[in-house]
């Protein structure tokens, strides 16, 4: 058995993995493996979401391993996220039940709000359909979020895509308050000033598309393919992938790699025997070009847009 990841303590008093693996786009029959696997590799944070329609394969994953005595329950660490189409504040605890019972789990450790931004409600299923966005205000599901945790059916709640000013709104009207925002982060768009403002409230940055989806063929993107990406990992004996995971962790990010490569989700963990010199950690900082890779441009019209703000 690997090692396991550290632990960060979240400002609530719960603890969570420094390292999880993302599930976005694993479909069925692929994040159940990737789900498998992952225990067995060392991973105990997994992260998955009603709308990436895989809630059920994950939960069986880990349901298994809890059955064979690989893990308990209480040394896995799951985040789901609410929806857009559960904004409306009567739909979020149906919703969150919804996402409880794909699981099979008697409770989430975190359950995230996808977006600022709501969307119409039709069906449960029409999570793909076509973009009708509606103007619920997010503190309103939000103060239905937090009543989940009063009825103990998830430990933590915190936000996603969130910018700092709407994070500031959240936390000036909120009676619980979120742990972390989950966004896109990566050595190509670091989130600086979005990090720092975080560290001010106390809350915790994890990172999706922590290796900014790359592109082989495209040799996409630099910090993974270009000639101080080769050196580096010649430097620490590591592959590229590795160095920019690692990176992330150092400057204090809990990166969410997606893969459904068995050999991949191992390459991707091992990143906690060996740090990088603060001289090779500052001289990744010349990557950040600021373009995002997942901009939600459909819904740029919108008043609660996060990403018009420069953070």
């Amino acid at each position: 058995m690997s090692n396991l990841a550290p632990k960060i303590k979240l400002n609530n008093g719960q603890e969570m993995p420094v390292f999880g693996l993302g599930t976005w786009k694993s479909f069925e029959s692929e994040a159940y493996q990737a789900t498998k696997n992952a225990i067995d590799i060392g991973y105990r944070h997994f992260d998955t979401a009603f709308v990436y329609e895989n809630e059920q394969e994950v939960g069986q994953a880990i349901r298994e391993k809890i059955a064979e005595g690989v893990i308990k329950r209480e040394d896995i660490f799951i985040t789901t996220k609410l929806g857009g189409i559960h904004h409306d504040p009567e739909l979020v605890e149906r919703a969150f039940r919804l996402s409880l019972s794909n699981l099979g789990l008697e409770y989430i450790d975190l359950y995230l709000m996808h977006l600022p931004i709501g969307q119409k409600f039709h069906n449960d299923s029409n999570v793909h359909g076509t973009l009708e966005l509606t103007d619920v205000d997010y503190l309103d599901t939000w103060k239905e979020m937090e009543k989940l945790v009063d009825l103990g059916l998830t430990r933590s709640i915190g936000l996603s895509n969130f910018n700092a000013a709407q994070t500031e709104r959240v936390l000036a009207n909120c009676r619980i308050k979120p742990v972390v925002n989950q966004v896109e982060c990566h050595p190509g768009f670091q989130q600086e000033k979005l990090r720092e403002h975080a560290k001010r409230h106390n809350l915790v940055i994890c990172a999706y598309c922590p290796l900014a989806r790359p592109q082989p063929a495209r040799q996409w993107p630099p910090f993974l393919y270009d000639e101080q990406a080769q050196q580096l990992a010649k430097k620490y004996n590591r592959t590229p992938a590795q160095i920019c995971l690692r990176f992330l962790v150092q400057i204090g990010v809990v990166p969410l790699p997606k893969s459904s490569n068995k050999s991949r989700i191992a390459e991707n963990f091992q990143i906690f025997d060996f740090e990088l010199s603060p001289e090779d950690v500052s001289s990744m900082k010349h990557y950040h070009t600021g373009q995002r890779t997942v901009p939600f441009s459909g819904m740029s019209g919108h008043k609660f847009y996060p990403f018009h703000d420069e953070f």
